[in-house]
C-alpha cells in the first residue's frame, strides 16, 4: 500500500504502522477465487483516532484485528461510505422507516448481556448456520464484535420491552461504522438490517458526522451487493473515494 496515495490530508498514516499479507485462502464471497488479507500489525496500539485514518483507506476491523482485502488481480471487494449529509431515502427505505417508527433506540455499554447473546445465536442459526459463526462461545461472541480499543457502542432496537436487533457501531472521526447488526429472525418482514443503516445515517447526521461507513461492497456477491442501494455512496477504489455512479 502506497503511503502517499490518499489526496485527503485528513488521513496520514504513522510512519513506522507495519502491514503484513495472509497467504492465500478460500475467497468468502466469490466462489473459486483466492483471497489474500493485508492486516495492520496486530502488536501496534490502535486508537479510535488511527483506526478513523486507516478506514479511511478501506480498512475494517474484526474484534482487535485491523485489515483489508488485498488479493492480486482482483479488486471486487470495495470499500463503501454514505456521505450523510447528501443522503436521501428511497421509497423502499421511507417506507421501512415508516414501518418501524414504532421502535425505540437505546445505546447501552459493550459488555456481555445474555439477551443480546441469545438473540445473536438465533439469528446466526436462521442465517449463517454451518458458516463457521454458529458456535456457541460468548467469549468468542464478544471478541468479534468487541475491542479493547475500538469507540464500540451496542444499539437496541425495541419494540415495547421486545429486543429485536443490536447494531453494533463504531465511533470514527469523521463518522459512525457499522461493524454488525443481528435481529430476531421472525421479525425479518421489517427490514431491520435496512432499518439499522437508516438509524445509523440519522444518527451521523444528528452527531455532526460525515459518512456512514457500510463495510465491502461486492458486485458479484448478493448478500454484499445490497449496499448500492444507499445513495449516494461512495467507493474507495484506485486509492480514492469515488462516487458509485451505476
Amino acid at each position: 500500500m502506497g503511503r502517499g496515495d490518499h489526496p485527503d490530508t485528513r488521513y496520514v498514516l504513522p510512519a513506522d504502522l507495519v502491514f503484513y499479507a495472509s497467504p492465500p485462502h478460500e475467497c468468502s464471497y466469490i466462489s473459486g477465487r483466492q483471497a489474500v488479507t493485508l492486516f495492520a500489525d496486530p502488536y501496534a496500539t490502535i486508537t479510535p483516532a488511527l483506526y478513523s485514518v486507516l478506514a479511511g483507506y478501506g480498512f475494517r476491523r474484526s474484534g482487535d484485528y485491523v485489515y483489508r482485502p488485498r488479493c492480486p488481480g482482483c479488486n471486487a471487494c470495495l470499500s463503501a461510505r454514505i456521505p450523510v449529509r447528501r443522503f436521501q431515502p428511497n421509497r423502499s427505505q421511507l417506507r421501512n422507516l415508516r414501518a418501524n417508527n414504532d421502535l425505540t433506540a437505546q445505546t447501552v455499554p459493550v459488555l456481555y448481556n445474555e439477551e443480546h447473546y441469545q438473540l445473536y445465536r438465533r439469528y446466526i442459526q436462521n442465517r449463517h448456520q454451518g458458516g463457521g459463526m454458529d458456535v456457541d462461545d460468548p467469549e468468542r461472541y464478544l471478541e468479534f464484535l468487541g475491542s479493547r480499543w475500538a469507540d464500540t457502542e451496542f444499539v437496541e432496537f425495541r419494540h415495547g420491552h421486545q429486543l429485536l436487533a443490536v447494531a453494533v457501531v463504531d465511533r470514527l472521526q469523521d463518522g459512525l461504522s457499522a461493524v454488525y447488526t443481528f435481529f430476531d429472525p421472525a421479525a425479518a418482514q421489517r427490514g431491520l438490517g435496512t432499518y439499522a443503516v437508516l438509524w445509523q445515517v440519522a444518527e451521523a447526521q444528528r452527531r455532526a458526522l460525515e459518512y456512514v461507513y457500510l463495510g465491502y461492497w461486492i458486485a458479484e456477491s448478493p448478500k454484499m451487493a445490497y449496499k448500492a442501494q444507499y445513495r449516494p455512496l461512495e467507493l474507495y477504489t484506485e486509492g480514492v473515494w469515488q462516487r458509485y455512479l451505476a
